[in-house]
């Protein structure tokens, strides 16, 4: 029998976060459900107000200030190819940071990359302008936009894939829409602070100073979120359900040679979802500041209170998918964005009542399609890769569905009118279709 003197040396190999983690997490009762399902929540809404924070910048601020030699669109479509930078690293971040996690631990690879999103993330709210370093601006600007995104790669605490092996089998679609709630909330967070900053400051100190501080709240935000999402990672009742559970990562190499169609296949079956994503929250954005005379704070109202809308829409996808299934309520979103992509963007044109109901609506069915479409297929992957073929489907998913949304959805609009942009959005919903059909005839096969 161990001596209880004997030191554990987990804690003796761990770092001094995660100890003081372990210090607040001492209850050795069983995990339930709701108790993964806060950490993912803190962890994701945490991440989606980063996300937009620079998201909506890249429409109000970026062009401005780092691409004042061009006009306002083509200064925009610039300002989007360097957002769509994070999500072409996000998969290299995934891997490097799985590497480190073999090595030294979860709780070492969390506190790391959430470093490093911090140091980016205020990197940016440092960062001078054009006018002062010239082009400098713009390489330091794509530089921390890449470090953003190796970072996001590197937080997956899988924390979703627990909460999703956990959850009761007849209660899964309401446990796995919990961290999807983030991204609704998250936008409502980084929106609101936008238009407070709009609303009361001239456009002249919006632009010097103003701008800077959403991204020092993100910064204090992901600091918050960081010591949350230890505090649970770390615990000795939560590295035993991990190990349990057998979510421990893998080499990237070894899961591509065997279980790369997996990953397609997930990443695909999300992409109506991830396409619909940027198409209702920053496409639109831009759409009003560059084409239209309208107020942007009055437009980043209505835009809060469609993700109200789409936070229901999360909401109820969980409580559709426990009757229906979680693939079939994939499936009957595709679809129903493939009808939406028939029309709504032709309500972008609009005076005011039109644009308004497309962003009502688009977030409704956003939230709805968007609720499910994390994880969907992960049970597809073998057991010992389900946690590395977790993330990287879902980097995958970014990459494909909503890293280059905003800059294809601007460029085609511009032009060659909004119709394509309709097209755009409905082979996301196509792709989707087909994935969850392949998926299912590869089900029946086996």
């Amino acid at each position: 029998m161990i001596s209880s003197l004997t030191p554990d040396p987990a804690r003796l190999s761990s770092t001094p976060p995660e100890r003081d983690a372990r210090a607040v997490s001492s209850d050795p009762s069983d995990v339930a459900p709701g108790d993964i399902a806060v950490g993912v929540v803190i962890g994701r809404t945490s991440e989606y107000f980063d996300y937009f924070v620079y998201g909506i910048a890249s429409v109000l601020v970026f062009p401005f200030i780092f691409f004042p030699f061009e006009s306002r669109l083509n200064g925009t479509l610039l300002s989007f190819v360097v957002f769509s930078f994070a999500f072409i690293a996000r998969p290299i971040g995934t891997v490097v940071f799985m590497e480190i996690q073999r090595r030294w631990g979860r709780g070492t690879k969390l506190t790391l990359a959430l470093f490093a999103l911090g140091t980016s993330t205020v990197g940016i709210a440092f960062l001078p302008g054009y006018g002062a370093l010239g082009y400098m601006a713009i390489v330091l600007l794509a530089v921390l936009r890449v470090g953003q995104g190796i970072a996001l790669g590197g937080s997956w605490d899988g924390l979703p894939s627990l909460l999703a092996l956990s959850a009761p089998r007849h209660r899964r679609g309401w446990y796995a829409m919990m961290g999807q709630l983030g991204a609704p909330v998250g936008f409502m967070l980084a929106s609101g602070l936008y238009l407070l900053l709009y609303a009361t400051l001239s456009q002249e100190d919006f632009l010097s100073w103003g701008w800077r501080y959403p991204f020092f709240c993100a910064f204090a935000i992901n600091v918050v979120a960081l010591f949350a999402r230890l505090r649970l990672v770390v615990a000795d009742e939560y590295a035993q359900l991990f190990t349990d559970k057998a979510l421990e990562p893998n080499k990237a190499g070894e899961l591509l040679v065997s279980q790369a169609y997996n990953v397609i296949l997930g990443a695909f079956g999300a992409l109506a979802s991830y396409a619909l994503f940027h198409v209702v929250t920053v496409f639109p954005l831009s759409w009003i500041v560059l084409f239209s005379k309208r107020s942007v704070t009055e437009f980043l109202a209505v835009q809060i209170v469609a993700a109200i809308l789409g936070t229901c829409g999360v909401i109820a996808s969980g409580v559709i998918a426990d009757r229906i299934g979680r693939t079939k309520t994939l499936a009957l979103s595709a679809a129903l964005i493939a009808i939406f992509s028939g029309f709504s963007l032709t309500l972008v044109h609009g005076g005011t009542l039109a644009p308004n109901l497309f962003i009502l609506s688009g977030f409704s069915l956003l939230g709805l399609s968007y609720g499910q479409a994390a994880g969907a297929m992960n049970a597809n992957f073998e057991p010992r890769f389900r946690y590395t073929g977790a993330a990287l489907t879902s980097d995958f998913a970014w990459l494909i569905g909503a890293g280059f949304a905003p800059l294809v959805a601007l460029w085609l609009s511009s032009h060659f009118g909004l119709a394509y942009v309709s097209l755009y959005l409905l082979s996301g919903a196509v792709g989707t279709l087909a994935a969850l059909w392949i998926n299912r005839k590869l089900a029946e096969r086996d």
